[in-house]
């Protein structure tokens, strides 16, 4: 592979080429790291790089693979894979900002969960990346590090919370990625990036060792630039955690092999005949007030799964509507709650961002009584979910209404309305949140502008394995991730 082919596989590619002996890690890494160097002051997505400890980690793994026979130690296909977590994520001995001034110098004496699952794992950190001051926004324009830029159009948004690890993977900085997700975190950026985000279903990957905005709201997933890079990440991270008392001892399915059985019929199905997948499109609440163009990719999108011999039928989802309020409440409440019981707030008030600090004083409004009804909402919103999927395999929707709205705009026009960005990119996402479980969101198109839209997939409790399937199935039929930024682009490599 050629460095510029390098730069953009994935780590389906990238595995047997490391264990075959036709890539060094080394060499992998060192790529990588120029290609940093390179592009990170332009769109700043790395707040650290962890240069030196990648070199040694890549040549540990190169030892460890190139031993001789029957001394060879291969982890499995994430060794000697260069990734990113997130800058809330806690890792020993590594600056762990959360984007916020007042953890500027942290470092904390051990790695969390999902760190400790990947290094054993054998994947190689590169650093952390940029995000929303403690997770707490969709922009990741950060008043403390600066704004993450997309690579698609550096005047744009890259989403948030988690957006540096999504601008990294789709400029070719990194092959992974590890975020956060409360309200749409991963989903977001991965929409307005191009790239694959999965929030998995709550419980089933440890939160244990990344800062909490919201412990009831909270999930750990992958970013990733194909869905069976995503199933390869959630394989190595995914499981109950002693440490975290959220995590369920719920079977961990082998996501990647999973992939392989296809959940359609060799297309298009007759009409008699049975189909293999049932997709529901709720069309109150998730289709209402989209962008022509996002409309019109998702909807091209469904024609595609339709194509492939699935049936999409309309679900009704009544109280979506009324979750909103609720959601807010309780966000709002406990993430006042946890940096007020750190210390932080409000006797540092002045340390935090203008919109996380107005965030946190409205949760020290919120009565308990508005907080105790957001868990009567939320059983009657799981309900509706249940029924639904009595029916359907997965719901199928928009992950953003709108693509990646300018740096430092409040507000975008949807139609003849107006909304607040955070409204808009909160809105499709922070339902799954709500009731825990699991989503996706892949790349399904472009605007005129080139601009990426994103096509978001919700599975039942637990359901990870079967909505990676369905992804596979739509990646698999078209081209849109194999797409890469202007300037920044290459030939795929088989």
């Amino acid at each position: 592979m050629s460095p510029d082919e390098l730069t953009f596989a994935s780590i389906e590619q990238l595995a047997p080429l490391l264990r075959q002996k036709k890539v060094s890690p080394v060499e992998l890494v060192k790529t990588l790291l120029r290609r940093i160097e390179q592009l990170n002051p332009k769109l700043n997505a790395f707040l650290t790089v962890t240069a030196e400890q990648a070199l040694v980690q890549a040549r540990q793994a190169e030892t460890e693979i190139c031993a001789p026979r029957g001394r060879a130690r291969y982890r499995g296909p994430l060794h000697g894979i260069p990734i990113a977590l997130k800058d809330n994520i806690w890792t020993r001995g590594i600056l762990t900002t959360a984007g916020s001034k007042i953890l500027a110098d942290f470092v904390p004496e051990e790695d969390a969960t999902v760190v400790s699952l990947l290094r054993k794992a054998g994947a190689i950190l590169l650093g952390k990346t940029n995000l929303h001051e403690f997770a707490y926004g969709v922009t990741t324009n950060n008043p403390h590090y600066g704004p993450t830029r997309n690579p698609w159009n550096t005047e744009r948004i890259a989403g948030g919370s988690s957006g540096g690890s999504a601008a990294a993977i789709a400029s070719g900085m990194c092959v992974a990625s590890v975020g956060t997700d409360t309200g749409g975190s991963i989903r977001i950026p991965a929409a307005l990036c191009g790239i694959v985000g999965l929030k998995p279903s709550f419980g089933r990957v440890s939160c244990h060792g990344v800062i909490p905005l919201c412990k009831s709201l909270d999930h750990v997933g992958a970013l990733a630039r194909t869905v069976a890079d995503a199933a390869i990440m959630l394989r190595a991270i995914a499981g109950p955690d002693q440490r975290d008392d959220t995590t369920l001892p719920a079977p961990i399915p082998d996501y990647v092999r999973g992939l392989r059985r296809p959940p359609f019929p060799p297309g298009r199905a007759p009409k008699k005949q049975k189909t293999f997948l049932r997709l529901g499109l709720p069309r109150e609440y998730f289709w209402e007030k989209l962008d022509d163009e996002v409309h019109r990719s998702v909807e091209a999108a469904a024609r595609v799964f339709e194509h492939l011999g699935a049936t999409i039928e309309e679900v009704p989802l009544p109280h979506l509507s009324e979750s909103v309020e609720p959601n807010t409440q309780i966000a709002l409440a406990e993430a006042r709650a946890f940096h007020q019981s750190a210390g932080w707030f409000p006797a540092r008030a002045a340390d935090y961002g203008e919109d996380v600090r107005k965030r946190l004083e409205m949760g020290g409004e919120v009565r308990a009584i508005d907080y105790l009804h957001g868990g009567a909402v939320r059983r009657q919103v799981c309900a509706d979910f249940e029924a639904v999927f009595a029916r359907v395999d997965a719901i199928f929707a928009p992950t953003a209404p709108i693509a990646a709205p300018p740096i430092g705009a409040n507000v975008v026009k949807i139609g003849r309305e107006e909304e607040t960005v955070r409204s808009a990119l909160l809105r499709l996402n922070r339902t799954a949140n709500f009731v825990g479980l699991p989503a996706l969101s892949l790349p399904c198109g472009f605007t005129k502008d080139t601009l990426p839209v994103g096509l978001q997939l919700i599975g039942p409790m637990f359901g990870e394995a079967n909505l990676l399937r369905i992804a596979y199935a739509y990646e698999q039929a078209t081209d849109w991730h194999r797409r890469y930024p202007p300037g920044l682009s290459c030939t795929a490599p088989d």
